[in-house]
């Protein structure tokens, strides 16, 4: 048990990163953009997600919302840039990535601290959740980064007439998903890194000899 601390706030720390990763797929503020003509957008400030893009409208604009207007992306969309097909993906293979991170962790852990058989596959099990760990975060860490560059640089999205959406804001921010994601990149690496940091008692004792 001594030799885990490491891993079990590894454990809490990659238990927090995937929430953090989970809810950054949800979150529709990923570009906060800026726009001019607020016929539509009536408070001229619209969110692009990875999953649909959404503004607050007076106008009737879509059956059943007076106020927000949502409107989804669709696979066969071709306007949708690469930045956000690669989100997309990646989060879902980083959720999934951090699933596994946990569950081999987890089985670890209960070895350790409830003295149960299988006792050689303690460390076995540290190192693949500690690379699962390192993959989920490297998962969320390249959307993240893609997606910030192109809010910098201010690209545009070529929505369809039906998005009610102008190509191009004035403006354009990073949302919440951004700075969302960022915290669970750094918590996904540091929970691998600590995980793959376990030397068992046996191996320890080798060492020092």
């Amino acid at each position: 048990v001594s030799t885990s601390h490491l891993q079990l706030a590894a454990f809490v720390l990659g238990t927090v990163g995937w929430i953090l990763c989970t809810v950054s797929m949800g979150i529709v503020e990923w570009r906060v953009w800026h726009v001019d003509n607020t016929t539509v957008i009536s408070s001229g400030i619209a969110w692009v997600g990875i999953w649909k893009v959404c503004f607050i409208s007076y106008l009737y604009v879509s059956p059943g919302y007076r106020e927000q207007f949502c409107h989804k992306f669709s696979g066969y969309d071709s306007f949708i840039p690469h930045e956000i097909y690669a989100a997309q993906g990646l989060l879902l293979i980083a959720m999934f990535m951090g699933l596994l991170g946990l569950a081999a962790t987890i089985f670890a852990l209960r070895n350790v601290y409830m003295g149960i058989t299988h006792k050689t596959l303690i460390a076995p099990f540290f190192l693949v959740g500690g690379i699962f760990y390192i993959f989920a975060g490297l998962c969320v860490l390249i959307p993240v980064s893609w997606n910030f560059y192109s809010i910098t640089h201010n690209q545009s999205i070529a929505f369809p007439p039906s998005y009610y959406m102008p190509s191009s804001p004035a403006a354009q921010e990073a949302g919440a998903a951004i700075p969302v994601g960022i915290v669970a990149v750094i918590l996904l690496l540091l929970s691998g890194t600590f995980s793959l940091s376990y030397r068992s008692p046996m191996t320890a004792n080798t060492l020092m000899k």
